[in-house]
């Protein structure tokens, strides 16, 4: 495939034009359904579905990232792409996402799998047609530990995954987050977690506090003071170590295609010398020189020509 080259090569500003690119999806000739699934005691999700004009021949679940929502643009541009395509597309919104805190008094985290293979299994009664996943950011990590976890049983229920910009080693991109260089993400991120805080210390006082949020200055902050331990994670170390999807790589059973920019300023390229791109031959990383963060995936909207394709090692060439 030849190189994919973007309108410009500032990392940023990539990252931040795909923010805040407009993105359309045709409601009308694909009509969106609203299905709230109940995926265990207590806890229900929201999913959005659309299908094609005829019998889908596959189904595509979108899996959005950190603070996202089924309404965040790179969803509704890969749907508008699938739908046109034949295929169903179902924009899945992680738990308490999309406005949706009512349905659980739980949060989600980088590593929760469960609702997600609980709506996998129910479209799977619903249709014989093959299942794919496609997670963004965070949500990539989501889909790539969840591929992982099936192990053998995951040709079973999914087809493939894809998995956009994502961090699945936790750690070292919340330590990357932390540079002065990516101020503004790591803002946007953390006021964004710490307003859902707020809202929940509201909603269920006595699960939830807002007393430490001053203290919290960074999202590896949150992590340790509010994710790890509404989770059990104990730490927000233990969160990353035990929660990253890069424990799960070895043991992806379906084809996986990890889109990676190598400039991306919230993800250091060197997470992906991992030993199981070259011991697992399901795994394909697509590794443009440039694209930022969300970006590389934009083909026929930011730049010319298709994404080009590396096997094995990125740091090999």
């Amino acid at each position: 495939m030849q190189p994919f080259v973007p309108l410009v090569r500032n990392p940023h500003l990539l990252t931040i034009l795909g923010n805040f690119w407009p993105r359309t999806i045709d409601e009308v000739r694909f009509p969106p359904h609203r299905r709230i699934v109940e995926t265990e005691p207590g806890v229900s999700i929201l999913v959005i579905s659309q299908m094609p004009e005829g019998p889908p021949r596959a189904h595509l679940i979108l899996v959005h990232g950190l603070e996202g929502s089924s309404d965040a643009g790179y969803k509704r541009s890969m749907a508008q792409h699938a739908l046109e395509s034949g295929i169903g597309v179902h924009r899945f919104n992680m738990r308490s996402c999309g406005g949706t805190e009512e349905l659980a008094l739980t949060n989600y985290h980088a590593g929760q799998t469960s609702d997600l293979l609980f709506f996998i299994r129910s479209l799977r009664s619903e249709s014989d047609a093959p299942i794919f996943l496609t997670g963004f950011s965070l949500g990539g990590n989501v889909v790539l530990k969840l591929a992982g976890e099936l192990d053998d049983a995951g040709p079973e229920l999914v087809a493939g995954v894809c998995a956009v910009s994502t961090p699945h080693d936790l750690g070292a991109c919340v330590e990357l987050l932390r540079r002065p260089a990516n101020f503004i993400y790591e803002w946007r991120f953390l006021s964004r977690l710490k307003e859902r805080i707020r809202k929940r210390a509201a909603q269920a006082p006595d699960q939830y506090s807002a007393r430490e949020l001053h203290t919290v200055h960074t999202v590896y902050d949150f992590d340790d003071r509010y994710t790890a331990r509404l989770f059990g994670f104990g730490t927000a170390a233990n969160y990353y170590a035990t929660q990253s999807s890069k424990n799960f790589l070895d043991r992806i059973r379906v084809p996986a295609l990890l889109v990676q920019a190598q400039d991306d300023p919230l993800i250091p390229f060197a997470v992906y010398d991992h030993p199981a791109f070259l011991s697992n031959r399901r795994l394909r990383l697509i590794a443009p020189e440039h694209g930022g963060h969300l970006v590389a995936k934009e083909t026929r909207r930011f730049g010319h020509g298709p994404v080009s394709a590396r096997r094995g090692s990125p740091g090999r060439r």
